[in-house]
């Protein structure tokens, strides 16, 4: 997979320089090209961003440094991607969506936002990753791609872990244990050192439904489960 990252602030994508990401693009299952978007402007001060048409608070992202970007960078195959509070809900099954795709590019939006023409022309895709803001869209694409990046084949060395993690069902992910079988009198469940498979994935498909539905009713009800009886 190819993906780029358009962001007026390219030096806080650091941290997709360590662990899983990172052993993806070394392993050459992930090419990450961050770019900086004052790359496109032509004049001295590299101008980014303007006062908004009608008057308001704030800055707004100007079209011609975007359009520039995407125009470069994007290719036949490319799915253009707006981080926005305005855009859909991103959760694990968007994120086997967009691990499907050969080319992401991410638009990191700024200060009030981006001019709507952007949205309008260049714009495949527009996701949020919660209903708060962000001082702009540097986290949520980075938030994204360690997400879609676990899922690329090989990424985690084990598929099945990406398989059997939380919401990859559409529930929550069922509790793990460790050795030592006992700690500070907090023993493990007995099930669990029996060595009967079945039985040990019946406890834990169990446990996953039990614990959506007491901390996630809206997935459990969103997963077939009827919403959880209340005292």
């Amino acid at each position: 997979m190819k993906i780029d990252v358009v962001t007026l602030f390219p030096e806080m994508f650091g941290p997709l320089d360590v662990s899983i990401v990172k052993r993806a693009r070394e392993a050459g299952l992930l090419e990450l090209r961050i770019t900086d978007l004052r790359n496109y402007t032509h004049d001295r001060h590299r101008t980014v961003d303007d006062r908004p048409f009608g008057g308001g608070p704030g800055m707004v992202l100007k079209p011609e440094p975007i359009f520039e970007a995407i125009e470069d960078l994007a290719k036949d195959k490319t799915h253009v991607v707006l981080m926005t509070p305005a855009g859909r809900r991103f959760d694990q099954a968007l994120a086997r969506e967009l691990s499907a795709k050969e080319h992401l590019l991410f638009i990191c939006g700024s200060y009030e936002g981006v001019d709507e023409r952007v949205r309008e022309a260049l714009v495949d895709d527009e996701l949020s990753i919660g209903d708060y803001v962000l001082t702009n869209g540097g986290l949520p694409a980075m938030v994204v791609i360690d997400a879609v990046t676990r899922l690329l084949p090989g990424a985690l060395g084990d598929d099945e872990s990406a398989r059997d993690e939380s919401f990859s069902h559409g529930l929550l992910e069922y509790p793990h244990y460790t050795r030592p079988a006992e700690f500070r009198g907090m023993k493990v469940p007995e099930i669990l050192l029996s060595g009967h498979h079945a039985e040990i994935e019946k406890w834990r498909a169990e446990q996953a439904k039990a614990r959506t539905a007491q901390r996630r009713p809206d997935l459990w009800k969103r997963s077939g489960g009827q919403e959880p009886a209340t005292d």
